[in-house]
């Protein structure tokens, strides 16, 4: 989500009381507090509270509640975690905090929200025009001059609108004629230039994502809608919705649409491609680490490579780091960087100069908009904070850039009170800054989330600006041509050391063939000299011109001989991951046989574990029955030996009876 939303004319404190209004945290009965604060999930609902009571009571001071109400318990955990956070912080963070969870809050609160009177209106006529959201029709009020009585589409005083031929005009904003159905209004859209055609995709608008694309013809000014096509293949998928993302143009016929936000974040960065010849989406297969997934950061081509920036995590965490993707190989690299880098920030905006420098510039956190300048060194990875010159931009954030040759013309963008107004430029050999235009009142251009890009027209350079966010969404093209004047504007104050380094560093590294052309079109500075000493000063500049071609002859030949050998390195890297991959695979296909050996050897165990037991069971049986076989035995030897004792008693009377002796002398004997 971007950090700094010019969501009306209010200033502070009155924005926040607007904001507090509609939230209902104010009481008043007419707020539709209801049916909004339902759509919060609890964190930020608790996180509203707590910044309230913050803005208007002050650091929490009561004791901690005793009840076993977990409501009132969070409440207070909230609130207290704040700390001796400064009332007014607290207040920019409200309304940063229910703009990124309500984008349209003050649309729709327009109704009770009252703005400052605006004279010189009379002849404007008020419409109020049905938006639907979320399955609610909502009144957006919109002001439409009327000239002569009749109605007119709105439009910005600071901007021309005089048709193709306008685009003449140099510095100044031009809205050229615009046909064809125009796209949905949003912000934090990606956009890219592509064979005279402006490609548009995803964005934001009144906190839904988007995820169509859309192409201006840049010759006849004419909208279509790209229809994208989808196909069996499992490296074809419907691309889900994303806003804060980047889109870069790639091989002269695919778009590369990296990171962004999205109702159900990956935990890593995606990375997904477009094809226009085939019409279809399709995620790259990269290797290595890749970034956490994020939105509102920066990705720069520089060579063959995209830098990746800062930005936004899906918990609302702000990054700093850095990271490189490299598209011939795909493989990500997390990168350890030396000095001072910039703070964590989203909506930054940033460029690179001479295929060696990366700048960033401005951004948000949460409550803050800078203004700061940082530029890395690609070759030593060592962050600077050189000094600016000349005008110094204003703090903001969510702005849009492009680089013109050694020029980097930076418009749009917010600073927590209102849209930025001014168009500038940095000189990034120089680093000094000019102001090129100026736009009045809250237009599309004084607006965040807009995007910028470059391309040419009738053989001249033009930036063309689309949608934005200053309260209301835009759908508007504008167009500005940059004069030779501001394009190579130098500064007439004292350059410091530092910065005569870089710049001599940087040409020293200049495309060969931009020197080139930059020669023989004459765009570094016009000599005008008598008939008299032209031919000798021709020759004197035809041979500064001949050494400092050969020069980078012999710089752009040993460049390509290292360039070759990494690619050769690189080329043997991959072959080496591609075997490694491969015995991995073998590896893993072994081990999961043995796994299944030994699945099978587990289970014999136990059966024959199971069959152990039974055999015990059963010898036990055995010898409980041999001690009972023992005991019977037993029993019977003693029966017998009393049987056969009875039978001898029984036996010695009968012969003492056929004897004649009496029993009692029997006994007696």
């Amino acid at each position: 989500m971007a950090m700094a939303r010019v969501s009306s004319g209010l200033a502070y404190p009155e924005r926040f009381y607007a904001a507090a209004s509609y939230v209902g945290f104010d009481g008043s009965s007419d707020s539709p507090a209801k049916g909004v604060t339902s759509k919060f999930s609890n964190d930020a609902a608790l996180l509203l509270y707590a910044l309230y009571q913050q803005a208007t009571v002050g650091p929490c001071k009561i004791p901690k509640p005793r009840s076993w109400s977990p409501v009132e318990q969070s409440k207070w955990t909230s609130w207290n975690g704040l700390g001796n956070m400064a009332s007014t912080e607290a207040m920019r963070l409200f309304v940063k905090i229910l703009e990124e969870e309500d984008p349209g809050w003050y649309s729709r609160a327009s109704n009770f929200v009252s703005e400052p009177a605006v004279l010189g209106e009379k002849n404007n006529v008020m419409i109020a025009e049905p938006v639907t959201e979320n399955g609610n029709v909502l009144p957006e009020i919109k002001t439409i001059p009327a000239e002569n009585g009749n109605l007119s589409e709105p439009q910005d005083k600071d901007v021309v609108s005089e048709g193709v031929s306008a685009v003449g005009v140099y510095d100044q904003w031009v809205s050229p004629p615009i046909s064809g159905p125009r796209p949905k209004a949003r912000y934090e859209h990606g956009a890219a230039v592509i064979d005279d055609k402006m490609y548009i995709f995803g964005g934001n608008h009144n906190g839904r994502y988007l995820s169509d694309l859309q192409a201006l013809d840049l010759r006849s000014w004419t909208w279509s809608k790209v229809e994208v096509k989808t196909s069996g293949e499992a490296s074809q998928v419907p691309v889900a919705p994303f806003a804060g993302h980047s889109l870069i143009p790639w091989q002269g016929n695919k778009l590369i649409s990296i990171g962004g936000h999205t109702k159900d974040p990956s935990e890593t960065m995606q990375v997904r491609v477009f094809d226009l010849q085939t019409l279809t989406w399709s995620n790259l297969k990269t290797y290595g680490k890749p970034p956490l997934s994020r939105g509102g950061h920066s990705v720069t081509p520089a060579g063959t490579s995209l830098v990746i920036f800062g930005g936004q995590d899906a918990n609302r965490s702000l990054l700093n780091d850095l990271h490189i993707l490299d598209l011939e190989t795909m493989t990500w690299d997390e990168m350890d960087t030396l000095g001072l880098p910039p703070s964590p920030r989203s909506d930054h905006a940033a460029a690179v100069h001479a295929e060696r420098y990366l700048l960033i510039f401005g951004g948000g956190s949460h409550a803050t908009c800078f203004n700061d300048l940082h530029v890395l060194d690609l070759q030593t990875m060592e962050w600077s904070t050189p000094t600016q010159q000349g005008d110094i931009p204003s703090p903001r954030a969510g702005h849009a850039g492009v680089t013109v040759g050694e020029n980097w013309f930076i418009t749009g963008g917010g600073n927590n009170k209102s849209g930025v107004s001014e168009t500038v430029v940095l000189n990034m050999s120089t680093l000094g800054w000019s102001i090129v235009t100026t736009v009045q009142g809250r237009v599309p251009l004084a607006s965040e989330g807009l995007s910028l890009v470059l391309c040419s027209y009738n053989g001249e350079d033009i930036l063309v600006s689309f949608g934005g966010y200053n309260g209301r969404y835009s759908n508007e093209i504008n167009v500005l041509k940059p004069s030779h004047k501001s394009t190579l504007q130098s500064m007439e104050t004292p350059v410091p050391d530092s910065v005569s380094a870089m710049q001599n560093a940087t040409n020293a590294t200049r495309d060969l063939e931009s020197d080139i052309a930059t020669v023989q079109e004459g765009k570094i500075r016009e000599i005008v000299m008598d008939n008299i000493e032209s031919e000798p000063m021709v020759n004197k500049v035809e041979e500064t011109t001949e050494r400092l071609i050969a020069a980078l002859k012999a710089e752009k030949e040993e460049l390509e001989s290292s360039l070759s050998k990494e690619k050769l390195q690189t080329l043997q890297l991959k072959q080496d991951l591609t075997d490694a991959e491969a015995r991995n695979t073998d590896l893993y296909k072994e081990l999961q046989s043995v796994r299944g050996q030994l699945a099978s050897e587990q289970s014999r165990c136990f059966k024959l574990e199971v069959d152990v037991a039974e055999l015990r069971q059963k010898l036990q049986a055995l010898e409980s029955l041999k001690k009972e076989l023992e005991l019977l035995q037993r029993q019977k030897a003693a029966s017998e030996q009393a049987l056969n004792e009875k039978r001898r008693q029984s036996s010695g009377g009968v012969w003492g009876w056929i004897a004649g002796t009496p029993p009692n002398q029997q006994d007696d004997a």
